[in-house]
């Protein structure tokens, strides 16, 4: 018996567990409650209203307690708590030096201490399940400061899965591409975690804000169709020139293999940054790759204040911030390795170069450079969207300039 109720006791409510105990006590005779209670570890009390309400046959409602059983609940026995706890964190308190609480502090743990000094008591778990019956959630801060969203902002979401979808369906890439943060080179502090022997961490400089140190600057490329990475790891600025080498780098390396009878190269982008839209430069280094690459290039950018659709920055950028958590990268071999042992169980591979070429910064384009390119831009938003015609005979590749690494 003690084995049977041991494995019935996860599966049951506590009306249906106390019924079990009694229906077992009726089935075994007279005089057997307290060895019921004995073997299932509970009072004598809950075997004999379990075995009354069998024997007579108890209809069950639906509910685990009766009406009115159980602890009163926080409102009910601390009148004016709700009231608190929205005073606490109502907008119109929010800065207030005055207030007990700001609202840059309101964990539940912030606001049970807060009702606390109110006179009343709650957990944070408690105070927690109160703030979500008040409406409020946690959210993350919205970019709506420098303007309102684009009324077209969806409608070019759509465009840019439209046309992606069909420059897959034809066989062409399409690649996603971004700058992820620069990172210092040296031992200096990263965020998160690593496993280490207890009590021996690894040791880091102090300061993170030296002047003079090198910096690394990976820019990725994502391929949509594949779904992996490649990353360039740039040693000089971060400008229009270096992002276009390293979609040159992956063209080199991957996508001419991977896309040998490709016409055509669609490239998603940011809105800013050294791939914006209104760079110049970024436009005519683009014409000088359709020419060597012998493909017509298109390229598609997210609206302002939605980088974070781009595909690169959670399908590669968070795996590669992931890896090299809590590691120093003392130097570019390391960050070159780290990056392209990047594999998730989704299968993600990473490549990884190092760029070593100056691209010095301030570069000025002309108006009769940016008249030579062969743009023309699409119906729906032209800025955003165009495509960069190759010409008739392709330039000869150049010499590339990049060191690759292989995971």
């Amino acid at each position: 018996m003690a084995g049977k109720l041991a494995r019935m006791r996860p599966l049951l409510n506590e009306r249906q567990w106390r019924h079990l105990l009694g229906a077992e006590a009726e089935a075994i005779g007279w005089g057997v409650i307290r060895l019921v209670a004995r073997v299932a570890g509970v009072s004598v009390n809950t075997v004999s209203k379990g075995a009354r309400q069998v024997r007579d046959g108890v209809v069950d409602d639906g509910r685990v307690r009766a009406p009115g059983a159980g602890r009163p609940s926080v409102p009910r026995s601390q009148p004016g708590i709700v009231e608190a706890l929205d005073w606490l964190i109502a907008p119109q308190t929010r800065g207030d030096p005055m207030s007990l609480l700001r609202w840059t502090t309101k964990s539940a743990v912030n606001l049970a201490k807060g009702l606390a000094r109110l006179g009343f008591t709650a957990s944070a778990t408690t105070t927690a399940a109160l703030v979500r019956q008040l409406g409020y959630r946690q959210q993350a801060t919205f970019k709506t400061k420098e303007g309102n969203q684009h009324p077209d902002r969806d409608a070019q979401f759509t465009y840019i899965n439209d046309l992606a979808a069909a420059f897959c369906g034809t066989g062409d890439a399409v690649i996603s591409v971004d700058t992820k943060k620069k990172e210092l080179v040296g031992e200096y502090a990263q965020g998160g975690r690593e496993w280490q022997p207890t009590g021996q961490p690894v040791e880091v400089n102090g300061h993170d804000f030296p002047s003079g140190v090198p910096k690394a600057i990976p820019y990725g490329v994502y391929d949509l169709a594949a779904g992996d990475g490649f990353v360039s790891v740039g040693v000089d600025h971060d400008t229009a020139a270096f992002a276009v080498n390293a979609i040159r780098a992956w063209w080199y390396n991957v996508g001419a293999r991977r896309y040998p009878d490709s016409t055509r190269l669609l490239i998603t982008a940011d809105a800013g940054g050294s791939n914006g839209y209104r760079l110049r430069t970024w436009k005519v280094e683009l014409a000088r790759l359709a020419a060597e690459i012998g493909r017509d290039i298109t390229v598609v950018h997210y609206p302002s204040g939605a980088s974070k659709w781009n595909k690169i920055e959670h399908r590669l950028f968070s795996f590669i911030s992931i890896n090299w958590r809590g590691r120093p990268l003392t130097d570019y071999q390391v960050i070159i390795e780290t990056i392209a042992a990047t594999t998730t169980e989704a299968g993600l591979s990473v490549e990884a170069v190092l760029d070593e070429g100056i691209y010095p910064t301030g570069v000025k384009v002309t108006d009769a450079q940016m008249k030579a390119v062969p743009l023309t831009p699409h119906q729906f938003h032209g800025e955003w969207n165009y495509t960069i015609h190759k010409p008739s005979d392709p330039e000869p590749a150049p010499a590339k300039r990049t060191r690759k690494t292989r995971n």
